[in-house]
């Protein structure tokens, strides 16, 4: 009779197994004859097929080359790639998507996403971009200038994401789908714009289920990271007041009306100036008071007006919805919701501290 402490034992082999067996294929994971894929760039193609692109990542010193092939369907991607090159590509390793804007305006990248989300052998953490312009002209072109480009591309995005300072909007897939399928919650991603010599952030596209329907950018981008983005900002600058705040914390607090009539937006800010070029004396507490009604003012109506923009568009990036979420009482639905939003009267104000430009108030902001 087996001893109640082997019975673990047993199942845990018997488990392996039972894993090992349930299969007559063995996957090739030979170092030497596979190459890992770092990245999937998604265009259109012809006669509505998708253009796939992707870079050879050889583990040996090897010259790097983009593949690029036109498919009815991603998975087709695999098949023809492993037709013309020697090393079996593996997706293991796959950290970026990106999406050429024109899909994601079109609609339909949800199909793309959940067939990469069933695959077990992919990270849900692979990062979703979407990119203006030819990205794989850019990657050609940095082949030889840089050619483990796909690598830092991704370690750019990591350090945002690691460090979340606002600078951009970083999504990955998981986050993606779970905004798709919740109510209340419209997606983002961060859309970038390449050509020849260029990779860069433009601003966060806002989409309708998985419809990229609007894009913000500059001063709009800042306001909406302060709104959602953990409330922390390094750098606001507004060019228009000829100023740069930075290290600004918010508090966002949201209040609906009882009939979803109106909405009251309050946001207060604590930063330090660390840039000032306009005429006023700041030294001056006056001055400096006036300055920061003038900024309040600024963010009052900049705010207002991406919040009007959203709800022309009948998206919800901010989840204000879910503030309509209420213990025993009973849920609108998000078709009801999006008409009260659609007519909402929106009010919004700013209550801004900051420290003016010198090491003394600087000293003492930081030691509080």
């Amino acid at each position: 009779m087996v001893p109640y402490k082997h019975y673990g034992l047993l199942a845990i082999v018997s488990l392996m197994w039972m894993a090992g067996c349930s299969s007559p294929y063995v996957e090739n994971n030979k170092i030497e004859e596979i190459a890992p894929v770092v990245f999937w760039s998604v265009d259109k193609g012809t006669e509505g097929k998708l253009k796939i692109s992707t870079l050879v990542p050889p583990l040996i010193q090897e010259k790097k080359r983009l593949l690029s092939k036109e498919v009815d369907l991603l998975k087709q991607g695999d098949q023809k790639f492993n037709l013309i090159y020697y090393r079996e590509l593996k997706q293991g390793q796959l950290r970026m998507l990106l999406i050429n804007e024109e899909l994601a305006k079109k609609g339909g990248i949800e199909k793309l996403i959940n067939t990469i989300l069933v695959d077990p052998d992919i990270s849900m953490r692979v990062y979703l971009l979407i990119v203006r312009g030819d990205f794989d002209e850019y990657i050609k072109n940095q082949l030889t200038e840089q050619e483990n480009q796909d690598y830092f591309l991704y370690r750019m995005l990591k350090h945002y994401e690691e460090h979340n300072q606002g600078e951009m909007s970083i999504v990955n897939i998981h986050k993606f789908m779970k905004k798709v399928y919740s109510p209340f919650k419209d997606p983002i991603l961060p859309v970038f714009h390449s050509d020849k010599n260029n990779f860069n952030y433009v601003g966060t596209a806002i989409f309708q289920n998985d419809k990229e329907v609007m894009v913000i950018q500059d001063v709009d981008d800042n306001i909406f990271q302060l709104l959602d983005n953990n409330h922390f900002l390094k750098v606001l600058a507004i060019p228009k007041l000829s100023i740069s705040l930075g290290r600004i914390r918010s508090n966002v607090r949201m209040k609906l009306s009882r009939d979803y009539s109106s909405l009251s937006l309050h946001v207060g800010l604590k930063g330090r100036i660390e840039e000032y070029q306009g005429e006023l004396n700041i030294q001056s507490e006056e001055q400096l008071e006036h300055l920061i009604h003038e900024i309040e003012v600024y963010l009052e109506e900049q705010t207002s007006d991406l919040l009007k923009r959203m709800q022309r568009w009948k998206v919800d990036p901010l989840e204000v919805g879910t503030h309509s979420l209420k213990p025993f009482s009973k849920q609108i639905t998000e078709d009801q919701w999006l008409k009260y939003w659609g007519n909402m009267k929106i009010n919004v104000d700013y209550d801004i501290k900051v420290h003016p430009l010198i090491n003394g108030a600087v000293d003492v902001f930081q030691n509080k």
